[in-house]
């Protein structure tokens, strides 16, 4: 590739316009006005990305922002890479500097390495429930030499016991009441199941959530104690399969005293929420609840 023209225009680096040129769509609409410092990352997320087999399965180590990681399917962990360290949805301000967090529904672990990176003395609680990913999770944590994370082989739901977990063996995986054959070129797993309001039996400063489409469960059943929570954001999931719950998230979160604010991402990661706006029982997007405990 040849080097990139001097014409850029005011305020806006070289650097800038060349990410502005090279970036998928999506990532371009993000990028712009966004400082040299944001402008690097994209070019490296870039970079990253084309470098991974997008339709290869196999695992492969990566390097980005001083860690290490194992990707198995490089498009996730692009998206997953640009909405946490480049727009920074997890980000929380805290008054220490080794605040509580709870991380449910880590994947391989990319949220609990942004918020290492941002409080290295973060106390992490970290549930996954796939069987493949809480390994690659576990590896994550190994390669990167993190302390004071608590990983919990477990899903969320609103009883402790067993439940049974559908999976892609890759990114994608569901809790469901129903035992009957997986998905096609999904497997099944019986996995254990643990209560989120046991784990809030002390103050957090932090709660994220992304456990595809339990969130109502999980939340309704802490009731009261989610008050121990200072901020949080949840995941909320629109899809064929399950219930609309969305209402009674903001009305649970109001009536025990948070503010909260609703985020569909972009229009690269949340496709569909794009105008011209349609919905049908097959629609699905995605939405960011931030709340926040205010006296």
């Amino acid at each position: 590739m040849s080097e990139p023209e001097s014409h850029a225009p005011a305020g806006r680096s070289a650097l800038g316009t060349w990410a502005l040129r090279i970036l998928p769509s999506g990532a371009r609409v993000a990028l712009r006005g966004m400082r040299d410092g944001a402008a690097r990352r994209h070019l490296k997320l870039a970079w990253m990305r084309w470098r991974i087999d997008l339709a290869s399965q196999r695992p492969r180590r990566a390097r980005f922002e001083g860690y290490t990681v194992r990707i198995r399917d490089g498009a996730s962990f692009y998206m997953a890479y640009k909405d946490i360290f480049v727009r920074r949805i997890y980000h929380f301000e805290s008054p220490r500097p080794d605040p509580r967090v709870l991380d449910c529904g880590s994947n391989i672990g990319i949220s609990i390495l942004y918020f290492k990176r941002v409080y290295p003395s973060a106390r992490v609680t970290a549930f996954e429930a796939d069987p493949a990913i809480f390994a690659e999770l576990e590896e994550t944590m190994r390669a990167n030499r993190l302390t004071d994370v608590r990983l919990v082989h477990a899903a969320l739901g609103a009883t402790p016991g067993m439940a049974t977990l559908y999976s892609d063996e890759s990114v994608g995986s569901f809790v469901s009441e129903a035992d009957g054959p997986p998905p096609p070129g999904w497997s099944r797993h019986q996995v254990a199941q643990v209560r989120l309001s046991d784990h809030l039996a002390e103050p957090v400063d932090f709660l994220k959530m992304n456990i595809e489409g339990a969130e109502w469960e999980v939340l309704s059943e802490c009731g009261e104690r989610l008050r121990q929570v200072r901020e949080m954001v949840i995941e909320y999931h629109h899809l064929p399969r399950l219930p609309r719950t969305l209402h009674r998230i903001l009305e649970l979160l109001d009536g025990l005293g948070f503010q909260y604010l609703i985020n569909d991402f972009d229009a690269e990661t949340n496709g569909g929420v794009v105008p011209p706006f349609h919905l049908d029982p097959e629609s699905r997007y995605f939405l960011l609840i931030y709340a926040r405990r205010v006296a």
